[in-house]
């Protein structure tokens, strides 16, 4: 039976054969944890602590700001000893508290236990929110915000993805096959929350020990495991949504308005631990991974960990680094440097010898179609970074540039070697800028 999918997308090396079969660890504490105050889509947290302070683990130490924004908490208790801009992944320093562990692992009794049956969605939604939960597929998109649509956007399917898409990382398949009960638990509170009876749980049949696993735990519940074709970006949300209910979303509007909601698989797998446990977001899985390790592992971290540590945890390096990137080879970012922490994210680290970097010159663009043909948004990414590269703002915006996700299909395909998703990417921050302006 063929299995349904998305137009365009490409097929690039999995990769993910040497973390695949390996369990998740827990990562040990380092010296110091360096949480920084944003660690989702929306208004930074506003620190709430003041140095010198000894906290608890999953004591808020950042208060939400505005309702699109999450609280930050204390990975572990240990003292505050600054509070200062650090160096973010995003590039550039950023408010972050910093924390020296104690050891003792001293949970805060801020957040209780819960039956989910004995809440209603409203206090759901807000016990979620004062976990902090967001989405841990790599957007960070506050969790609450995602559940919560307007009156007249009817909702009627919940989307779970377990995609997994993006080569080299292998956490959310780890976390089904390990933890596939807490995913199960989590997906039937978010149910409850939304109120729908279509449940759908995706998979690439590339994990098909994963499909086996979910679909046994799935087997009296309304949650249906869905099987997809191995194809990059499917567990993209707008592909996703597209995949497995044949809907697409309108150029310029949300999941919602196609009667979808889409959450990660680690997304509920926290989403149950904050409810049954009363536990905020304060670890992940994280992938690390890459032909400059040397013992690539998939790790449990706790938020505000120093690449560093991760490497050493590792082994270290097999080679001399050429590419340090946090996520994955496509939509991951270079890091400047290790000192840069683990935030909510940061799903894998992947690391590159020198020698497999490949650097070529871009020639000129040969009018191939290819970028066109495997464009997942059916855009003209040769076109959108012509205006790019010649500050067309308004001209790339009428060309729905904003609907790319810059997932970089469009570059990998291009025989002439074009870095068409970053001219994309900088003439999207143009066109925004435009209209705050007018």
């Amino acid at each position: 039976m063929k299995l349904p999918t998305f137009p365009g997308g490409i097929h690039p090396p999995d990769n993910k054969a040497t973390t695949a079969g390996k369990a998740i660890v827990n990562c040990p504490l380092p010296n110091e944890l360096i949480v920084p105050m944003l660690q989702h889509i929306g208004a930074p947290a506003e620190c709430c602590v003041t140095v010198g302070q000894q906290v608890a683990k999953g004591e808020q130490i950042g208060t939400a700001v505005g309702p699109v924004s999450v609280p930050i908490h204390a990975p572990t208790s240990g003292e505050v000893i600054a509070i200062e801009p650090r160096l973010h992944p995003v590039g550039r320093p950023l408010p972050a508290v910093v924390i020296r562990p104690d050891g003792d692992e001293r949970w805060h009794e801020g957040l209780q236990a819960c039956d989910p049956d004995s809440l209603n969605p409203d206090e759901l939604r807000q016990l979620l929110r004062q976990a902090g939960i967001v989405g841990l597929g790599g957007a960070t998109f506050p969790t609450h915000i995602k559940l919560s649509p307007p009156p007249d956007r009817r909702i009627d399917t919940l989307i779970i993805n377990g995609v997994e898409c993006e080569p080299y990382l292998t956490g959310d398949h780890r976390l089904m096959l390990e933890e596939g009960s807490t995913i199960v638990d989590g997906i039937l509170i978010l149910r409850k929350i939304l109120g729908v009876d279509r449940v759908i749980l995706a998979i690439e049949n590339n994990k098909s020990d994963a499909i086996a696993v979910m679909r046994q735990l799935c087997t009296a519940t309304p949650i249906q495991v869905q099987p997809l074709p191995v194809k990059y970006p499917q567990g993209a949300e707008k592909q996703l949504i597209e995949a497995v209910t044949g809907r697409q979303v309108p150029s310029g509007k949300l999941p919602m308005d196609c009667g979808a909601v889409v959450q990660n698989v680690g997304t509920a797998a926290a989403v149950n631990t904050a409810v049954h446990l009363g536990r905020p977001l304060v670890e992940r899985i994280t992938t690390v991974t890459g032909t400059g390790v040397r013992s690539p592992k998939n790790l449990r971290v706790a938020i505000g960990t120093p690449l560093t540590h991760l490497i050493e945890q590792c082994g270290g390096f097999s080679d001399d680094p050429g590419k340090i990137i946090l996520g994955g080879p496509m939509m991951g970012n270079s890091q400047i440097s290790l000192e840069v922490p683990v935030i909510r994210g940061t799903s894998g680290l992947l690391v590159l010898r020198q020698q497999d970097i490949s650097v070529k010159k871009p020639g000129p663009c040969i009018r191939c179609g290819q970028c066109v043909k495997v464009c997942p948004i059916h855009l003209q990414p040769t076109v959108i970074a012509l205006c790019a590269r010649l500050g067309l703002v308004e001209k790339a915006d009428s060309h729905n540039a904003l609907d790319c996700i810059e997932c970089g299909c469009c570059t990998y395909q291009c025989p002439a070697t074009l870095p068409l998703v970053q001219s994309i990417r900088e003439i999207k921050g143009a066109i925004m800028e435009h209209k705050r302006k007018h």
